[in-house]
């Protein structure tokens, strides 16, 4: 458990570690801002791509042999990032890691699943969904921190012990397994490449198609297409392979369809506001990377002390009253943070990322728990493939659609207080000689009002952003109506 919990947090923390570094990472290896963003993108699609293909791959070469390679690998691709001198090797080295950090996450949740008795699965989830929250909040922070203090490059270093450790524990931890290769000679062709080129196409479309103008590009229309094809693909396999890659028939059912919405939506928090906030403050605050970290690392603090009481929380809490209150706990978390100004800095994110944090731990421990619990010992697989694919495809969702909203209440707030502004106005008139007798001509003046009005719309887009995340988690809340109750004062046990 302690080898599947270290794997998850290497491979949620490579999501975000990089992020921090990115600017001095694209001056070094000479790429420009479009290009750079590759860097981010390749980690991701690659890892989407492997996530629910792991159960398949589990069940092909048996557990410790997948986690294995994937870790061996994982080590070989932080080291080639870490020398890359050009993007071609960078986009190469990250593309790597995403595939083999992909394997580390869903099989972490099988660990609990199928490896704990039932009286220790609560402490291993805990274990594990603590890791899954901690990765992505704690990466802008190292990240910054080593950035600013060593180099980039110790970024993607850092990984090298840390795996060496994570072999040992795996060695020590789990019983070989002979691989079965009737599932190569009997394999779900047909889903696999599905899954390939429609989650690996979702997820480009979702991350580039902003900068590309969505289908105004030709790219976006081409990668949408192969998306559609993809999943069709992977429907021919549901319906005609002896046995499917993933099990999809899982969404369908009541329980397990609820918590992969839920899941979605926790992406969408989760990331979102790792998204937004860094941005507010890099903008509107002239924090750098690594107060920037230390405002994002607040969100993981409630994981850090909640988690020796977690386990007997699981044990005892109606699932529906915890994951309705984590959820609950989200949304405040953003409503509290929709009245920013100018002057805000760090300190206006404290309290709602301390609540968002607290929302997350009821939110993700008891929906990792539920996801478990609503499949039968053998699905156990699929379903964590489907639920980790689901909560970092809500991330994806979330970037694409804030980045969208973003552009378009940028443009309204601007154009709404650039009419109220008359150029015949005597306050307006008055408000640019005094700037103009500090700044010396009638031109540094203007730039000097249009630079206020760009501040202020930036500060209004970014509060209607954390409404929007606000309406969104509220709508998700009665699906924990549609959730199985566990009993109380007993351990979960597999159904």
């Amino acid at each position: 458990m302690a080898a599947g919990s270290l794997g998850a947090l290497l491979a949620t923390l490579d999501v975000s570690i990089v992020n921090s570094a990115l600017p001095t990472i694209q001056g070094e290896i000479g790429a420009t801002g479009t290009e750079g963003t590759w860097i981010a993108t390749s980690f991701l699609v690659a890892e989407i791509i492997i996530i629910p293909l792991s159960a398949w791959l589990e069940r092909l070469l048996g557990l410790r042999t997948l986690l294995f390679v994937a870790v061996t690998l994982f080590t070989g691709f932080s080291i080639l990032c870490g020398v890359a001198d050009d993007l071609t090797t960078m986009i190469i080295g990250r593309a790597g890691q995403g595939i083999t950090a992909g394997a580390l996450i869903p099989t972490a949740m099988t660990i609990v699943a199928t490896r704990l008795p039932p009286h220790q699965q609560p402490i291993g989830m805990a274990l594990f969904g603590v890791t899954v929250i901690l990765g992505p909040v704690l990466g802008p922070l190292i990240g910054g921190w080593l950035t600013e203090n060593l180099s980039w490059h110790y970024a993607f270093f850092v990984n090298v012990p840390v795996c060496i450790v994570l072999l040992l524990l795996l060695w020590l931890g789990l019983p070989h397994q002979r691989p079965d290769w009737s599932y190569v000679r009997e394999g779900d062709w047909f889903g696999i490449a599905g899954l390939i080129l429609g989650l690996g196409g979702l997820t480009v479309v979702l991350e580039e198609g902003h900068r590309e103008e969505w289908f105004e590009s030709p790219l976006i229309i081409q990668l949408t297409l192969m998306t559609l094809v993809g999943f069709a693909l992977l429907l021919v396999g549901q319906k005609y392979a002896r046995r499917p890659v993933l099990k999809l028939s899982l969404i369908f059912t009541r329980q397990f369809g609820s918590i992969v919405i839920m899941a979605l939506v926790v992406g969408m928090a989760l990331y979102g506001t790792i998204y937004v906030i860094p941005q507010f403050l890099a903008l509107i605050s002239d924090y750098n990377a690594l107060q920037t970290g230390y405002v994002i690392a607040l969100m993981g603090l409630p994981a850090l002390f909640l988690m020796p009481i977690v386990p007997f929380l699981i044990t005892r809490i109606d699932i529906r009253l915890a994951v309705g209150s984590g959820l609950l706990l989200m949304a405040i978390s953003c409503w509290i943070t929709t009245n920013l100004t100018t002057e805000a800095g760090g300190g206006a994110f404290t309290a709602g990322q301390i609540l968002r944090g607290v929302g997350m731990i009821f939110t993700m421990l008891f929906l990792n728990q539920g996801a478990i619990a609503a499949v039968s010992k053998e699905d156990a697989g699929d379903a964590s493939g489907i639920f980790n694919a689901a909560r970092n495809l809500g991330g994806s969702f979330a970037l694409a659609a804030l980045a969208t909203i973003q552009d378009q209440r940028l443009w309204h707030h601007s154009r709404r207080m650039e009419e109220s502004l008359s150029a015949n106005s005597w306050s307006v008139q008055d408000y640019l000689t005094g700037i103009q007798a500090g700044l010396g001509s009638a031109e540094a003046a203007i730039r000097t009002l249009a630079g206020s009005i760009q501040q202020q719309a930036f500060v209004m887009t970014y509060n209607d952003i954390f409404f929007v995340m606000t309406v969104v988690i509220v709508l998700s809340i009665p699906l924990v109506l549609f959730l199985r109750p566990l009993p109380k004062g007993m351990s979960l046990s597999m159904h």
